[in-house]
């Protein structure tokens, strides 16, 4: 059997913290290590417990879930970082997606799809559910400078034409899976086109690919 995943909660609410302690800790395959309700505090608890996965929420006194995620995420080996956020939070989300976060939930989300999130993330694969990356990417269509596309732009000229290609289906929401069906190629193939695409434009995660992507405004509308 594998080890049960890791699991930090960091919410100043303590009713939240109760509730998804609640919910996470009744799935055999995860164990909460440590909780907290300052942003200020994740840096010594991660280093106490080494959790997997942090459930980070946006808002909170003292040191925020933006602050905190940009410096988690700076550390070697860090975990992954789940944003709990709400709809009215977009632009806090598309900071803490491009300081690395790999996902975000609603705090309404059903217990299941909570669970689903952070063992999906533990894996590897970030969470980008349809309909909040919907309004994602409404938000950066409606707020892209001339700079920003320009330098995003430049940055997907460092690829290949296959790489781009990906690149582009990453930013549609697409999984490898999907990505392998729509451009005739292996699974395998898909994941090594990946990883170079990330080692080559120095990102953390496939959510800064989509950003990158929606940045540089080659989707369409």
């Amino acid at each position: 059997m594998n080890p049960p995943i890791r699991v930090m909660i960091v919410d100043d609410d303590p009713l939240v913290r109760a509730g998804l302690s609640l919910m996470l800790g009744g799935a055999p395959d995860l164990e909460i290590v440590a909780e907290a309700d300052d942003g200020a505090a994740v840096p010594s608890l991660v280093d106490l417990h080494a959790p997997d996965v942090v459930l980070m929420d946006v808002r909170m006194p003292g040191t925020d879930g933006l602050a905190a995620t940009e410096a988690l995420r700076r550390r070697p080996r860090a975990p992954e970082v789940i944003i709990l956020t709400t709809f009215n939070a977009d632009e806090y989300v598309l900071r803490a997606l491009r300081a690395g976060a790999a996902g975000f939930v609603l705090k309404d989300t059903p217990p299941a799809e909570i669970v689903s999130a952070v063992r999906r993330v533990a894996a590897g694969d970030p969470v980008l559910s349809s309909a909040v990356t919907r309004r994602l990417i409404a938000h950066v269509a409606g707020n892209r400078p001339d700079l920003r596309r320009a330098r995003a732009l430049a940055r997907l000229r460092e690829l290949n034409d296959r790489e781009r290609q990906v690149a582009a289906a990453v930013g549609r929401g697409k999984s490898n899976a999907e990505i392998a069906a729509e451009l005739y190629m292996s699974v395998p193939t898909v994941k090594t086109h990946v990883s170079r695409i990330l080692t080559r434009l120095d990102l953390n995660n496939r959510v800064q690919i989509a950003l990158l992507v929606h940045d540089a405004g080659v989707l369409g509308p």
